[in-house]
This record gives structure tokens, C-alpha cells and sequence, in this order.
């Protein structure tokens, strides 16, 4: 298992597992955080919005043109940061082992 923590909406912390081969967006989901995951993964909703802790911006996958498009729409309603990554476009896998997010606002 990788583990991820997670600072909820509320402010919680929390640790949890995230199973390989995955989308973050899933473990997130599956865990009952309120990250809907509407779009089941396709980049397409934004409903898995999350703040990537700065330590991890540059460890991650760089964001495709559609995840980029896609923040660039719901910060019409949401902030969207220089960290803020879809969930759903970040693979679990040993390489992410620690990683530190924060839910980010719906919109």
C-alpha cells in the first residue's frame, strides 16, 4: 500500500491507504472525504479538486492540457491554486508513498 495524507475540508488529518494502480481520486472517494469523482475519473468535472502540499508540486506527474483546461473552468467558482491538482489525474503508486493533499473546495 502507499499511504497519502489527507487534510479534509474540516481541517482533519487524517492517513490513509491508497492501493496501486488507482487513481487518488478513488482512495479519496471510497474513504467518504466528499470528493465525488462525477466524472469517474475522466477529467472532466472536477470534482476531485485537491492542494498539493508544495514539497510534492514537482514529484508528480506535470498536468495534461485537459486536467489544466479543466481547473482553468472551475476557477470560475473555486480558488484554484498553483498547487492544485485533479485527483483523478494523480496514479498511486510507491512513488507517491507520503504524499500530503488538502480536499479542495467543490464547485
Amino acid at each position: 500500500m502507499t499511504v497519502v495524507h489527507v487534510t479534509d475540508r474540516a481541517g482533519v488529518k487524517r492517513s490513509l491507504d491508497a492501493s496501486p494502480g488507482r487513481p487518488l481520486m478513488e482512495t479519496l472517494r471510497d474513504c467518504d472525504l466528499d470528493v465525488l469523482g462525477t466524472c469517474g475519473g475522466m477529467c472532466s468535472c472536477g470534482t476531485c479538486h485537491v492542494y498539493v502540499a508544495q514539497a510534492w508540486t514537482g514529484r508528480l506527474p506535470p498536468r495534461s492540457e485537459d486536467e489544466q483546461m479543466m481547473l482553468e473552468a472551475i476557477g470560475e467558482l473555486v480558488e484554484v491554486k498553483p498547487n492544485s491538482r485533479l485527483s483523478c489525474q494523480i496514479p498511486v503508486d510507491q512513488s507517491i508513498d507520503g504524499l500530503e493533499v488538502e480536499i479542495g473546495p467543490v464547485a
